[in-house]
């Protein structure tokens, strides 16, 4: 209970410096988002090296750019998932999708990249849910657009590359009955209307549909959901990759799993994607500016960086060699330092620019490239997914490869 009780203490706060949940992200004066305040609010934890170095030692494998670089910031008892792994015990991983959109930005790439790395190096099943059922209630969007949206949100899932053989993709409309249904249940009974209210924000003007909504993002965190993957693996533990805005979610899963039986699923969450325009929260899917998307041109990329990417450099050449860019402030950096894979360029990027050797022409026009390379590699990779593809991640069957 010590979560719902941080949960009560926190929300007032938090009104008042910073509000972040599933649905708005936001800082007092548009400004950026304290991640540190974040954590203590949350009560989460600091990812440090000393896991990031354990992660590196049980898999034999380097530690993902997004763990080196501190994208993946914050987790939730990432500790006890180290812990089983090095027994001898796997678990599986859970993420997931509200399909709101046509196309996916690079923001939203990210926790998929993240979470193929973490199958690939620790050999996991993974679920990924299509929560077209929010979609439908929160955008205001049919039944069948919102279920649309899913299966072409779907394709771009399946390009980053998955394994199909340990991969279980499920939309809500679709799949939500039986054990899993049985387990929304159940979790909907430990969560009173005043602690729903508490941790999301609902009131009285919002329909009854949102306020039944969080059981059903919940429920993937526990095995039995999943009775055609984990029969009789009831003390499977899972993992959930996901930005820090789906934290609220699973504070309530949290809360519930122990008196329901289950384990407490653990988290690991990254910080936001910042807008091109500079970084105050999330990218607004109303402004295409705003956010590099899969459909983008190498063309239409080069002239979104050049037009829209805050720069941090200064307002002339002269100026700009005698004082250097701030690092702190500049766009075209922080998207390297998502997406550049080299660590030694990117050390010397931020050395050169902000000694002011480096022009912003040049720091974007590595962007472009760099960004432009990635979003044709996933175009390639998306038109080969078929409708039958789709299909086959989507089938629920047993996966034959699950822990091989």
């Amino acid at each position: 209970m010590e979560e719902e009780k941080r949960e009560t203490q926190n929300q007032l706060a938090e009104e008042e410096d910073q509000i972040v949940n599933p649905w708005e992200v936001a800082a007092k004066d548009g400004g950026k988002i304290d991640y540190d305040k974040l954590i203590d609010k949350f009560g989460c934890q600091r990812l440090d090296q000393t896991l990031i170095d354990r992660v590196h030692r049980l898999t034999g494998r380097p530690p993902h750019v997004f763990l080196r670089r501190g994208v993946f910031f914050a987790h939730r008892d990432f500790n006890e998932i180290l812990d089983a792994y090095e027994k001898g015990k796997k678990f599986y991983l859970y993420t997931g999708r509200g399909p709101s959109s046509e196309a996916l930005h690079l923001g939203h790439l990210v926790p998929f990249m993240f979470t193929k790395y973490l199958q690939d190096v620790f050999r996991v099943p993974l679920v990924i849910q299509l929560t077209d059922d929010e979609k439908c209630m929160w955008k205001n969007l049919t039944v069948e657009e919102s279920q649309r949206l899913a299966r072409e949100n779907a394709k771009d899932i399946i390009a980053c590359g998955f394994d199909i053989t340990r991969t279980f993709i499920f939309s809500d409309f679709d799949y939500v009955g039986g054990a899993f249904y049985k387990n929304m249940v159940k979790v909907a009974k430990c969560v009173t209307l005043n602690k729903v209210q508490g941790i999301f924000g609902f009131s009285g003007e919002d329909h009854i549909g949102k306020i039944s909504f969080p059981p059903v993002q919940a429920v993937p965190s526990f095995p039995s959901s999943f009775p055609h993957l984990f029969s009789g693996k009831d003390d499977l533990r899972c993992l959930i990759p996901c930005a820090i805005d789906q934290d609220p979610y699973f504070r309530m899963t949290r809360d519930a799993a122990p008196r329901i039986g289950y384990h407490k699923p653990s988290l690991i969450e990254s910080t936001f994607f910042p807008a091109l325009q500079g970084e105050t929260g999330k990218m607004s899917a109303s402004d295409p500016n705003s956010a590099i998307y899969v459909t983008d041109s190498a063309k239409v990329i080069k002239s979104k960086i050049n037009k829209y990417a805050f720069s941090g450099g200064q307002d002339s050449v002269e100026k700009h060699r005698q004082l250097g860019a701030n690092l702190e402030v500049d766009i075209s950096v922080k998207y390297l330092n998502f997406f550049l894979e080299d660590d030694a360029e990117l050390e010397h990027i931020k050395k050169e620019y902000a000694a002011g050797r480096m022009l912003t022409g040049e720091v974007k026009g590595r962007l472009g490239s760099v960004l432009s390379e990635i979003v044709e590699r996933h175009r390639a990779a998306r038109a080969s997914v078929t409708d039958e593809v789709v299909d086959a991640f989507m089938a629920a069957r047993p996966l034959p490869n699950m822990f091989d």
